[in-house]
């Protein structure tokens, strides 16, 4: 379903979100308010949120009064989570100092597959407050047939080593990996996806893909042509694309002691 690991040793690519930071904060995504109401029915007191980018869901919290730290590498994309209030401390959650600091909540959406697994659990464990949850999710995009066979065309001529976004990752059959499998000091609480629709024109849709990392490792001249070709696709197919989105979910309760894990 979603990337879970093997990609935290790839740096260039963890750290080139900041060359699009505004495009970033304008294109991508934000998350279903169903998912914000389940994280804040936690009644957390505070939260970490790992690799924060431009604020995607620090905002939506804070806008529900729940206190919100940022961690980012990235200087550029804490530089846009800053104007959106957010407070941001610039590093990466591996070499981040906690000095004492815990939290009820942390959330990491679009980023743990950046974090070394073998530091990440362990890391997330030191920090997150008996009985206190973490929260990893990603979001993606599920096309209609007819829109999403063009898009099939215009990655095989250009792009042909990239996943095709606009592919239902459910509809693989790959069976995903439990994030919190074995750890002594998480219970995992399952996954679950939350369905939402969102509409773009076809230079929104082609200007959030080069926030892609894997899009942007193109060049420009290469993304372009993939961009061009995705571009009449959807002027032909009436000049929009009505995407049925989905966030993709994990979630575990940090285990009070020997007791609560038996």
């Amino acid at each position: 379903m979603a990337p879970l690991d093997g990609l935290h040793g790839e740096r260039d690519r963890a750290e080139s979100f900041g060359s699009a930071a505004e495009q970033y904060d304008r294109y991508r995504p934000g998350y279903p308010s169903a998912f914000i109401d389940e994280l804040m029915s936690l009644n957390p007191a505070n939260a970490l949120d790992i690799g924060c980018g431009t604020g995607k869901v620090a905002v939506s919290l804070m806008e529900r009064g729940l206190p919100v730290l940022g961690l980012e590498p990235d200087v550029r994309m804490a530089d846009v989570a800053t104007r959106h209030r957010i407070p941001v401390e610039v590093d990466s959650f591996e070499s981040w100092d906690p000095a004492g600091r815990t939290f009820d909540l942390l959330t990491a959406g679009h980023s743990w597959h950046w974090v070394d697994p073998a530091i990440g659990l362990g890391k997330a464990a030191s920090v997150t407050v008996p009985g206190g949850t973490v929260a990893l999710f990603w979001n993606y995009h599920v096309l209609d047939g007819t829109l999403l066979a063009a898009f099939d065309e215009a990655y095989r001529a250009h792009a042909p080593e990239l996943d095709v976004v606009g592919r239902d990752p459910s509809d693989s059959g790959a069976q995903d990996t439990d994030p919190f499998a074995g750890s002594p000091d998480f219970r995992s609480l399952g996954s679950r996806t939350y369905r939402w629709p969102r509409v773009l024109d076809a230079h929104e849709w082609t200007t959030m893909l080069a926030t892609f990392s894997d899009h942007a490792r193109l060049g420009e001249r290469r993304l372009r042509d993939l961009q061009v070709a995705l571009q009449g696709a959807i002027e032909r197919a009436g000049g929009v694309v009505q995407s049925q989105c989905g966030t993709y979910v994990w979630m575990a309760r940090r285990l009070d002691g020997p007791a609560d894990r038996q």
